[in-house]
């Protein structure tokens, strides 16, 4: 059984806000995505690294890695509507598409866990033992197979949803971190953040394949959808650029200057611009991808991670 708490911080947009997760002040900035600057500020548990919007789109979960908790949040207007206690270490969280699962990632203990999802309460039914230090997770469009990549002993692990049982586990370049299924269920796209490398790996027979490695930059790391259901943002941590990749031909098309420690993404409905944490410089850049350029900085907390908005691309 786990504690909820409800509270809200009545904070009303014209525009649903662009949220900003800044890991070591425990709290999320609230960017008003018309005057671009920070409205609010909201606190969380310990370490809010990553955020998932539940597929009915009501709720904007944020997931208190060091709290042990999930704070839940209105996407369009920012009031907090419950933190649910008693969630061990989620680090990186997804739903599965058909609303009836939740999946957290314990970064420090190496173990990802399926909760139950009933519309409103989590239930713990499953503990997965992973490799070492398991980073971001991938669902698949049925809601059939969850993909998880473990940072430090440099593997993909794929788990059946239904039994969550391992189907399969493959070694990868170094450092994996986000994980992106193309849109026709076939590829898996695996950020190298040891690496300069998009490692591609061709999931459609029994047992994975790795195809090929895409070069984009040093630190590769986090995905956003273009929203063309073609091309793929890669944020290069280390090389402070974010690349365009299309998912059909394997390569680089295009390239953005991102300062600071480009980290998570969100990405405009008609794709133009991208909204990145830049992590070590504490903002939010928002990059024009047609004029290849830094449009605007927004200063954060600190440490921003996660960024999320409810008016974004397809993903």
């Amino acid at each position: 059984m786990f504690m909820v708490a409800c509270w809200a911080c009545g904070l009303q947009a014209a525009q649903p806000p662009v949220f900003v997760l800044n890991s070591l002040q425990a709290d999320i900035s609230v960017i008003d995505p018309e005057s671009w600057v920070e409205t609010a500020r909201i606190p969380t548990g310990k370490e809010p690294h990553h955020l998932y919007l539940t597929p009915d789109e009501k709720s904007l979960i944020v997931a208190n890695a060091l709290g042990d908790s999930l704070t839940f949040v209105d996407p369009a207007t920012a009031q907090v509507q419950r933190t649910v206690r008693g969630i061990v270490d989620p680090y990186h969280l997804r739903f599965s598409p058909d609303m009836h699962w939740l999946v957290t990632a314990a970064n420090r203990l190496n173990h990802v866990d399926f909760y139950r999802w009933d519309g409103q309460n989590l239930t713990l039914v499953q503990r997965v033992p992973t490799g070492k230090t398991p980073s971001h997770l991938w669902i698949d469009s049925g809601s059939r197979v969850l993909y998880a990549s473990m940072q430090d002993s440099d593997e993909l692990v794929a788990i059946d949803i239904g039994t969550q049982k391992v189907l399969w586990r493959t070694s990868t370049g170094a450092m994996p971190a986000d994980v992106y299924g193309s849109p026709d269920g076939k590829r898996i796209f695996v950020g190298l953040t040891g690496s300069d490398s998009v490692e591609v790996f061709d999931i459609s027979g029994e047992q994975p394949r790795s195809v090929q490695r895409i070069k984009t930059g040093s630190g590769a790391h986090a995905f956003r959808a273009a929203g063309d259901g073609r091309h793929l943002f890669v944020s290069n941590r280390v090389a402070n650029t974010i690349s365009k990749v299309d998912m059909q031909a394997l390569r680089v098309v295009d390239s953005y200057p991102a300062p600071g420690g480009p980290d998570c993404m969100d990405v405009s409905t008609d794709g133009r611009w991208i909204y990145v944490s830049a992590r070590w410089a504490r903002k939010l850049l928002v990059i024009d991808t047609v004029e290849r350029k830094v449009a605007r900085s927004i200063p954060v907390g600190k440490s921003p991670h996660g960024v999320w908005t409810l008016k974004h691309a397809k993903r």
